[in-house]
């Protein structure tokens, strides 16, 4: 159907499915950020509060005028309505989009509560639909206001704080524990095949051969070692994705530079992206784990040399 068709009845009807919705998606990110981000969990439980506010006044209305049997019709089922949300957005939204989010939940809001008062004759539907909409509005300025208070509390600051440890524990930790294993792990096989054989092709299907099986091997470790719910680190299958796919690339790093047929070629420029890989392996530890820059580069470069090594005694051998 579509909007511009839609009676009083059916209107009425949909404001209700749409603000059970949003008071719901509301709940949804109360209930998320409740644990490590309090005050973005306040504020949202006062928009869900709202939402079950209007819905009920909706509903009072539509039974005095229409009867005590309420149609569900969606917004998905209406054309000409925006896109309808679903509860998928609060999986993993950080607070200052969520926030973001429900700025432009309570716009859409209020713009079809205005676009409503335009299809209905009768004055107490028109009375409600008009209170809502200013309703709405009063709303985003009152999230900007809660906004504000929390941020001169330094509330925000602490939430922001607490989003970047959850940043690192979810996806940084997992990242940089694959690009180190991939980085470095690979380089013995690698270069060993290399000086052993003197043969690009060969020395390739070595390191992709690592690279891939590292890969996997560390994204089912990193999955299976932690389930996240007590850790806070978050679901496992994206830290295996993450961990699993990082480590992939830190191997093939220095394994793509062996297409080139040039042996001597392949191999110097194999060593220099084992360089850059370890320089940033080291500036990821120092901006992210507090590590200083000298002491993660001493560190993850004496481990790749060591690695290194190996691999070239043993193929040269």
């Amino acid at each position: 159907m579509r909007f511009c068709d839609l009676n009083e009845a059916q209107l009425l009807a949909l404001a209700i499915t749409s603000e059970e919705e949003d008071g719901r998606i509301y709940r949804d990110f109360a209930n998320q950020f409740r644990k490590n981000f309090p005050a973005t969990a306040e504020l949202f439980d006062g928009m869900a509060d709202e939402e079950s506010n209007h819905r009920h006044r909706l509903i009072e209305l539509y039974k005095i005028k229409f009867g005590e049997h309420i149609p569900l019709i969606k917004r998905e089922e209406v054309k000409g309505f925006r896109v309808p949300r679903s509860s998928w957005i609060t999986r993993e939204v950080r607070p200052e989009k969520a926030r973001e989010q429900a700025a432009m939940m309570e716009l859409d809001a209020r713009k079809f509560y205005e676009a409503a008062i335009m299809q209905v004759k009768d004055a107490s539907v028109r009375q409600l639909l008009g209170d809502l909409a200013q309703e709405e509005q009063r709303h985003e300025a009152a999230a900007e206001r809660i906004n504000d208070k929390q941020a001169q509390a330094g509330e925000l600051d602490l939430e922001e704080h607490m989003a970047k440890k959850v940043f690192v524990l979810r996806f940084v930790q997992p990242g940089l524990a694959g690009l180190m294993d991939g980085s470095v792990s690979t380089l013995a096989p690698l270069f060993a095949a290399a000086f052993a054989t003197g043969n690009t092709t060969e020395t390739f299907k070595v390191g992709l051969a690592a690279s891939v099986g590292a890969g996997i091997s560390m994204g089912f470790a990193e999955a299976l070692s932690d389930d996240g719910k007590l850790s806070g680190r978050g679901a496992p299958t994206m830290r295996g994705v993450v961990c699993g796919f990082m480590t992939a690339i830190g191997g093939l790093g220095h394994t793509l530079p062996y297409l080139i047929p040039d042996f001597h070629l392949a191999t110097t420029i194999a060593m220099i992206v084992v360089v850059f890989e370890l320089l940033i392996i080291s500036l990821i530890r120092w901006k992210f784990m507090d590590t200083v820059f000298l002491s993660a580069a001493f560190q993850v470069i004496v481990g790749g040399l060591l690695v290194f090594l190996a691999g070239w005694f043993i193929g040269a051998s």
